[in-house]
């Protein structure tokens, strides 16, 4: 039996141990998490989107993923009764240049293979979102929400049931020594020597690659926050379904959106800033050693450079609720300060730049001897999170 060790217990981690333990009596799966829970940071703290391929680039490995993703990750959900609904979204476009951007975004969509694009008339927006304003709007039927938290339980659940070992508490510091076939594993707790190591750690990817081959990685990570309001009660009305604004292609971040959650709640965001910390989630969370390794990276410097304006744009809302609303006006104007309730989630990105300042979009996956390394798996990380796993398996496994 191959023992495998998967460094990172978030939801690509576990869907990568739970395609393994279904795929095979073979493997015996170890997880690694630092946290006292799994899923702690990119994977428990999204919006609960399925993303169905709609913006990448078509051919990428992220294309490729993101439409066989959704459709798994919704068999899976209903499968093991996990909250879900495929309710799909509208994207807007809010003025002349939008609307070229829009027509661009669905041929990207049929180029990846999506189902059901379609332009909707005032009048059909108008029963779906009569709050939103619009020059043009695209419905994506595919795409809906889910609760990331359950899935990853129920892939959890399947692994120790299979024979597998999740430690939690349990941070993996390294190697004490290895060779092309095996490694000797050095965690928090112990050492245990391991036939296949997969490093899946989000945030940390770039480092624990450093602390496994005792080289450079070829990608930095840098952690960008997005900061999230949640809609009082009272004013959910405003937001039926999921509402989001034609992003900007130079950016991978798909601007402030609205989200219906499958919890019945309401949300918009988020933002997204430089942290100064790796997890920082609040805009006062400091760590020396994460803001200097980001600050001295020539890759920000040129990124910062060549966004200055986006930069400032993303920092204000960061800063103040009315520049926050602002934003989110341009979908819902009706929308004001006091319909938003304080203290709303925040989550993490971890997004590899390179030195030229260039925003890495896709997928990155590399092999060394007998280790794995998921570098890059920004979004749709989570929705093809067993695509993605399926695909390791085929082809480094």
């Amino acid at each position: 039996m191959k023992e495998v060790a998967i460094v990172g217990g978030g939801i690509l981690g576990l869907a990568i141990g739970y395609e393994l333990s279904k795929s095979s009596s073979k493997y015996k799966i170890s997880i690694f998490e630092k946290e006292s829970a799994l899923g702690r940071h990119q994977s428990g703290n999204n919006s609960g989107v399925l993303h169905c391929g709609l913006y990448y680039k078509p051919g990428s490995l992220k294309a490729q993923l993101a439409l066989e993703g959704i459709k798994q990750m919704i068999s899976f959900c209903q499968v093991n009764n996990i909250d879900h609904e495929v309710c799909g979204k509208i994207v807007v476009a809010s003025d002349e240049r939008e609307i070229k951007l829009l027509d661009d975004l669905a041929m990207r969509g049929n180029l990846n293979g999506l189902s059901g694009l379609k332009f909707l008339t005032n009048q059909e927006l108008k029963i779906r979102e009569p709050n939103v304003k619009a020059i043009k709007a695209l419905l994506v039927p595919e795409e809906g929400i889910v609760s990331y938290k359950q899935v990853m339980e129920a892939m959890a659940n399947y692994i120790k049931s299979d024979n597998g070992e999740i430690f939690i508490n349990n941070k993996v510091l390294g190697l004490s020594k290895f060779s092309e076939n095996s490694t000797l594993l050095k965690t928090e707790k112990f050492e245990k020597t391991y036939d296949l190591i997969i490093n899946c750690t989000g945030l940390f990817s770039d480092r624990t690659f450093t602390s496994l081959t005792k080289q450079k990685s070829p990608i930095k990570i840098l952690p960008f926050r997005g900061e999230y309001m949640h809609i009082a009660d009272e004013y959910k009305q405003i937001v039926n379904h999921l509402i989001y604004p034609v992003p900007d292609p130079q950016y991978p971040f798909l601007g402030v959106h609205f989200t219906r959650m499958v919890n019945g709640g309401r949300e918009v965001g988020p933002n997204a800033v430089l942290a100064l910390k790796r997890e920082g989630y609040r805009n006062t969370d400091f760590s020396l050693i994460d803001a200097i390794d980001a600050l001295t990276y020539n890759g920000f410097l040129r990124f910062l450079s060549n966004n200055f304006k986006f930069a400032i744009g993303e920092f204000a809302s960061s800063l103040s609720t009315k520049a926050f609303v602002n934003k989110a006006k341009k979908l819902i104007p009706e929308v004001e300060d006091y319909m938003f309730t304080k203290g709303g989630t925040a989550g993490v990105r971890a997004q590899a730049i390179s030195p030229q300042g260039e925003i890495l979009m896709d997928f990155n996956i590399i092999k060394e001897n007998n280790q794995i390394h998921v570098l890059n798996a920004p979004s749709p990380g989570a929705t093809a999170s067993l695509s993605i796993a399926k695909y390791i398996i085929q082809n480094y496994i």
